[in-house]
């Protein structure tokens, strides 16, 4: 939608006489604060506020070394050690170029890692114009690709449409997964949209699978809500800024054919003062995740304790790791 002007008439001096003069406008025909509707992002950014809250737990050792050789160039290892799994090394690339589209958002980015097993990943980020941006995502295992990913995002003033194209095999009767979203800012807190997912497999009956969902956010001035009904999944989010210090999130995932559900809470506490951050959560099927990571000034080294408790399956992880650059 576009934006929405208020405004009346500017009188007209003609109407008082040849020596009348303009009365003072009435509080009624004042212009009006224009009311800017923005663009809503992506429908992947949908549940985003919710999902930053959560923690993402890791068990064993884990040391990561970031290094900037340039403005624009980076590499990083990243070691891995626990009892579960062999150890691993990952050694990954960072490039990113002098196109700047707004604070913050400079493009084009290259984003590559290997790692032992020779299990490789590649990203690319462009963005043409100030509209059209190009995504691109490949893993190759075994000198072959297993995972190739393109997606295409065009930007308008109040809405976004993407398509995105997953292992396409067009000489073989088109197979693949071809997916459509479309969002779109209906008022300045409010966003409503849509996606399609075909997927075109010989192996399917009737070579083809078709889902349908929608999709709504709301915006207020402290909270977010969200979620997702598709044919046969329920997907909710809440979230909620407590403080500058303390936020909560909420989400409830449900799958009306396996009639199973599962919800969690969690929340997260920034002190920037103590350059400390902790990520909590619980859920339904009784697991205690926690994240707190810990600058240590004056080193360019950050401290991170991850744990992760269940109580059915009475296990227990712990994981320890050091971010350095």
């Amino acid at each position: 939608m576009g934006n929405v002007l208020a405004a009346s008439k500017p009188p007209n001096p003609s109407d008082f006489g040849m020596f009348g003069s303009v009365p003072p406008p009435s509080p009624s025909t004042e212009k009006k604060d224009e009311v800017k509707v923005e663009n809503p992002g992506t429908m992947e950014e949908l549940h985003k506020k919710t999902k930053e809250i959560f923690p993402t737990v890791f068990d064993g050792a884990r040391v990561v070394l970031n290094k900037g050789l340039s403005n624009h160039f980076q590499v990083s290892h990243n070691i891995t050690l626990n009892t579960q799994q062999p150890g691993s090394y990952r050694f990954g690339a960072t490039y990113v170029g002098t196109n700047q589209i707004a604070p913050g958002e400079v493009y084009p980015i290259l984003i590559g890692d290997i790692d032992t097993s020779g299990l490789l990943a590649a990203n690319v980020f462009h963005q043409i114009g100030n509209r059209l941006r190009l995504k691109f995502q490949a893993q190759m295992a075994n000198r072959q690709f297993s995972v190739a990913q393109m997606q295409a995002d065009y930007k308008a003033d109040n809405y976004t449409s993407s398509i995105t194209v997953i292992n396409p095999d067009l000489l073989n009767n088109f197979q693949g997964v071809f997916v459509a979203q479309y969002l779109h800012s209906v008022t300045p807190r409010l966003a409503l949209g849509t996606e399609l997912a075909i997927q075109r497999l010989n192996q399917i009956p009737g070579g083809q699978l078709a889902l349908l969902s929608l999709s709504a956010r709301y915006t207020g001035d402290d909270y977010v809500c969200s979620g997702t009904l598709g044919m046969a999944n329920l997907h909710l989010c809440y979230y909620q800024k407590a403080s500058k210090q303390l936020h909560f999130g909420v989400e409830m995932e449900t799958n009306m054919r396996m009639q199973e559900s599962v919800g969690t809470i969690g929340y997260y506490v920034d002190l920037p003062k103590a350059d400390l951050q902790f990520r909590g959560s619980v859920d339904t099927n009784w697991n205690i995740a926690a994240v707190i990571e810990k600058k240590l000034q004056p080193m360019p080294v950050t401290l991170a304790l991850s744990g992760n408790l269940n109580h059915r399956k009475s296990s227990f992880r712990l994981g320890l790791g050091f971010v350095i650059g």
